[in-house]
């Protein structure tokens, strides 16, 4: 079996997130990593069509944060992955979604989840203007 990983590290932003009343008032660090198993043959074609851009994950991470205030970290990482799932190639998705200050006594706190393409289910829109309403 062959397997190709694509993935992003420690992505470095600065959203609004979490559900108390200081982390609306104000951006905090969340670190993201991202790993896309990609579905098909061997992936030396020296073509970027074949593959992914790295950059298309995190356009996709900043938009999710552009949209406005995300109540739960676990919101951001599903539709990150929901975002992820929309590029060609991509079987597999695993987003990881860390608050370094969420929690004084911890160095870090957030979320990993690993979700797989499907044919139903939520779509990345780039252009939707509603924020994460949390759950």
């Amino acid at each position: 079996m062959t397997r190709t990983r694509v993935f992003i590290e420690a992505l470095e932003l600065e959203a609004s997130i979490g559900i108390l009343d200081h982390e609306a008032a104000a951006r905090q660090p969340l670190i993201v990593d991202v790993t896309l198993e990609l579905e098909g043959a061997r992936w030396k074609t020296g073509r970027l069509e074949t593959t992914v851009d790295y950059r298309d994950i995190v356009l996709r991470a900043q938009d999710i944060i552009g949209r406005g205030h995300i109540r739960l970290v676990e919101d951001f990482a599903e539709d990150l992955a929901a975002a992820c799932l929309e590029l060609p190639h991509v079987g597999t998705v695993t987003v990881r979604a860390v608050k370094p200050d969420a929690v004084a006594e911890a160095r870090a706190a957030g979320v990993e989840i690993t979700r797989l393409r499907d044919a139903g289910g939520v779509r990345w829109r780039p252009d939707a203007d509603a924020p994460s309403a949390g759950g």
